[in-house]
């Protein structure tokens, strides 16, 4: 049952983890930290020219600093080059999510900034020109007014692909829906000053222009280049141009090519569980297969390998499935899935007909409330606690069964109170056993000192039932519990009137298992060793063993509390050493 853990490899896992999402997210970060930077730079021209040259300064300081310098460029070119690849890659969009649009802003936007790049960044490489605001800002308001609305739809595309992309990536982070409110607010300021200190620094600068002693100082040809030099410049934005459009149009070449040839290549057959076949050319994955032909499967990321909602289980030889990517295996690895026959459809891209179950049926539904209820949950950390009542079957034996449902809702209103007053939520009762969410309203470090704490004060609220219920009982009602803490996805399930809230994801299901195994072990709690590290507690506090857990590949280290009643007193004592310390 038990023995010592193996040493682990996390950077391994990580890794694996690691997918063309995750690197275009972190590029995407780096990007729109610095259109960040440069709007609030931006903003300073509502104040003044010398406001806006004392922040180009600490700015340019900063991102030309060469690591920060090397690092922005190749996000820069990574995240373009991905931007071309997902155009090229991606066979089926979602036209109901803000996917097409991100895409189609984040493509215009090397057209649109580039003339910006080479004016500035190019013509500092290759002429030596010294650019800054008061250059920048006169060819623009001194020029055609086209410039003046080119680099305002510039600066509005790059905040809303940016911020698109934020959304994206936050939206089922538990914090969000706190923050949106003011992340929304910060999303409509900062674009409105740029664009205002913009407006505000170019009406300056026109006027400052209109003494010689200023335009001698600012506007010389070692500032502005001569027209050689512009002339130079503007064949390379044009060039640039031109061969970026080829591209964008070479890739929509190839989409149209690699669609024919997927015709002319193969037709492969895909046989659903319903009895559903569809004939589908090589090369598409089963999920977009699925979104071509409009047949329902469950995707709650999206086609994006963040959850394991597509799943399905492959009917027959696995031999001739394409092997799973890293970031497959990552998921599926989280998900307990060892079976090569379960793959995630979004990935999985057959090049032989190939029959399968759907391991999650989606429900058809219709209408605005169906689609509100069907709505995708949050993601997030929580720590689950499992307790069961011991020897319910025994306690009914002799007993009316109005007796027995009384002393069963005496125990679990003994459980539910410990549970609320230390800031957990009772969330399902299952016959004599409940499991309990920490972490709705507050940090890991925080919930997983709560589920420990409310393990004690269970075990003393116990020890008094049995005290007040002691003419009565044969023998003290005894309790197993089991806590664990991960990422789970929190919210309603169930079909139509009858949807309750709730948590679904391996730690609620590790949870369960650990309040089982103590049985077997004769303790009273069993705790994860992330969840006591988390918290705080000590090392030495509780005995340490190594477990099997049904679903798991790894053994995994946990405490065994024989006596819960300590728990609560160790959450408290390191809460108080905390305190003291701060």
């Amino acid at each position: 049952m038990y023995r010592m853990k193996p040493p682990s490899h996390p950077t391994r896992g990580q890794i694996r983890g690691i997918g063309v999402r995750q690197v275009r997210l972190a590029c995407g970060l780096v990007l729109f930290s610095y259109l960040l930077s440069h709007f609030l730079n931006h903003a300073l021209g509502n104040v003044s020219l010398p406001a806006l040259a004392s922040g180009v300064y600490y700015h340019t300081m900063f991102w030309q600093f060469l690591p920060v310098a090397v690092t922005f460029y190749t996000a820069a070119l990574v995240h373009a080059g991905l931007g071309i690849w997902a155009l090229y890659q991606r066979r089926e969009f979602s036209w109901k999510t803000m996917e097409p649009l991100q895409l189609v802003l984040g493509l215009s936007i090397p057209a649109l900034i580039f003339s910006h790049i080479a004016g500035v960044r190019i013509a500092e490489a290759l002429y030596g020109h010294e650019k800054l605001y008061p250059q920048v800002l006169y060819a623009y308001w001194a020029g055609a007014s086209s410039r003046i609305w080119l680099m305002t739809v510039t600066l509005v595309v790059s905040w809303i692909h940016g911020c698109i992309g934020l959304h994206m990536w936050l939206r089922m982070k538990p914090f969000y829906k706190r923050a949106a409110p003011w992340l929304l607010a910060c999303a409509v300021l900062i674009p409105t000053l740029a664009l205002l200190g913009f407006y505000r620094g170019g009406r300056d600068v026109m006027s400052a222009a209109s003494e010689p002693h200023w335009v001698a100082e600012n506007l010389s040809a070692r500032h502005m280049g001569t027209l050689g030099e512009q002339a130079a410049i503007d064949q390379i934005i044009n060039g640039f141009i031109v061969a970026y459009l080829g591209l964008l149009g070479a890739v929509l070449l190839a989409r149209g090519a690699r669609a024919l040839h997927e015709r002319r290549g193969g037709i492969i057959t895909l046989s659903y569980n319903n009895g559903r076949t569809l004939r589908v050319p090589k090369g598409l994955s089963v999920l977009e297969a699925s979104l071509r032909y409009n047949v329902p499967h469950a995707s709650v990321c999206g086609g994006r390998a963040r959850c394991s909602t597509c799943r399905i289980r492959v009917i027959g030889d696995c031999g001739d499935l394409p092997a799973a990517s890293p970031r497959e295996a990552f998921v599926l690895a989280q998900v307990g899935a060892t079976d090569p026959s379960i793959r995630l459809a979004c990935q999985l891209r057959p090049v032989s007909d190939v029959s399968f179950f759907q391991l999650f049926i989606p429900i058809p539904t219709s209408g605005a409330a169906a689609t509100q209820a069907a709505g995708i949950g949050q993601e997030r950390y929580l720590v689950s606690l499992f307790v069961d009542m011991r020897g319910s079957t025994r306690l009914a034996e002799k007993r009316l069964p109005f007796d027995t449902v009384f002393i069963v809702n005496r125990f679990l209103g003994a459980v539910s109170q410990a549970v609320i007053a230390c800031g957990g939520q009772p969330n399902q009762f299952i016959g004599d056993g409940m499991l309990a969410l920490f972490g709705l309203a507050v940090d890991p470090k925080t919930a997983c000192r709560q589920a420990v704490q409310a393990a004690g004060r269970i075990a003393v609220n116990v020890d008094e039932l049995n005290t007040s219920l002691g003419h009565d009982l044969r023998e003290p009602i005894r309790f197993g519990i089991g806590i664990h803490g991960g990422e789970v996805i929190v919210g309603e399930i169930g079909y139509r009137d009858h949807m309750v809230f709730t948590a679904l994801g391996d730690a609620v299901n590790v949870a369960a298992r650990l309040q089982d195994m103590t049985k077997n072990l004769g303790c009273e709690a069993i705790i994860s060793e992330s969840v006591c590290t988390t918290a705080g507690l000590a090392g030495d506090e509780l005995p340490a063993q190594d477990l099997d857990i049904r679903g798991r590949t790894e053994p995994m280290h946990v405490r065994i509390a024989t006596d819960a009643k300590i728990l609560a007193a160790l959450a408290q004592r390191e809460k108080v050493i905390e305190a003291g310390l701060g």
